[in-house]
């Protein structure tokens, strides 16, 4: 049966499918916490008030990075690096969605737009991270290994999505709505294709390490493609939406520790 919760399965019961998962998502929170942590220390003196709650964001991303590392270390498993195919951030940046790494390395404050791209950007990205934690939530809340790190990084998730939601309806309100939807329509739509390309990638790469027969790898790419149509004709719309999220001031304290990983 081919099913999420079967090809998940069949990923962590591996070594070199687990180790390459646990290392792709490592790498990409690593470098968000890198990013947050850039941005927070650029923002203009007009959003200083953010930056608090950008480096809470940051913190959580590099906690998250910490945790899968010690989910490589618990089976005696060391990071492999990752294939640029497959490397979800850096094929973002290269296609022109939030704020370039080289605009973060200068020592030179961001401005109110700058902020605005970020947290549309973030909005979009911590959309799609939220759904996926949420679908290893409903397979793997239980699972002895994973459960744990799991409901932990989903809760962080829930959270970074309600923070993007709040702000931007902030700076709407400040007179910044038509910048917001027109970039949030730009991230979503690019967020999209960058999705169905290192899904496509990531899913070559475990079949060649799990020995997927071409019958199985072919049906995988096809149900990539079909969820791409989907999310470029319709499903694009959910990532632009915004409303108040129930919990306010969702970054509003300090990261909560990740005890027993790290």
């Amino acid at each position: 049966m081919l099913s999420a919760k079967s090809l998940f399965q069949e990923i962590l019961a591996h070594d070199e499918s687990f180790r390459l998962f646990c290392s792709i998502a490592a790498g990409g929170e690593a470098q968000g916490g890198w990013e947050n942590g850039r941005i927070a220390a650029l923002v203009p003196p007009s959003q200083r008030a953010l930056a608090p709650k950008i480096a809470r964001h940051g913190a959580d991303e590099d906690k998250h990075g910490r945790i899968f590392t010690a989910l490589l270390r618990k089976r005696g498993l060391t990071p492999v690096p990752v294939p640029p195919e497959t490397d979800y951030t850096m094929l973002l940046e290269r296609n022109g969605i939030g704020l370039a790494h080289d605009r973060l390395s200068r020592d030179e404050p961001l401005t109110e737009r700058d902020i605005v791209v970020y947290l549309a950007h973030s909005r979009v990205t911590e959309q799609r991270a939220s759904e996926q934690m949420e679908l290893l939530l409903r397979h793997f809340a239980d699972h002895p290994d994973i459960g744990r790190a799991v409901r932990m990084i989903s809760h962080d998730e829930d959270n970074h999505l309600a923070y993007t939601h709040e702000e931007l309806l902030r700076l709407a309100a400040a007179g910044h709505g038509r910048l917001i939807a027109r970039t949030l329509r730009a991230c979503a739509l690019a967020e999209i294709r960058v999705h169905r390309d290192v899904s496509l990638a990531v899913m070559a790469r475990m079949g060649r390490i799990l020995g997927w027969p071409r019958a199985r790898s072919a049906l995988l790419a096809a149900g990539i493609h079909a969820v791409y149509v989907y999310e470029r004709l319709a499903g694009w719309h959910r990532m632009v939406g915004l409303r108040m999220p129930e919990h306010r001031d969702a970054l509003g304290g300090p990261a909560a520790p990740a005890r027993g990983f790290a």
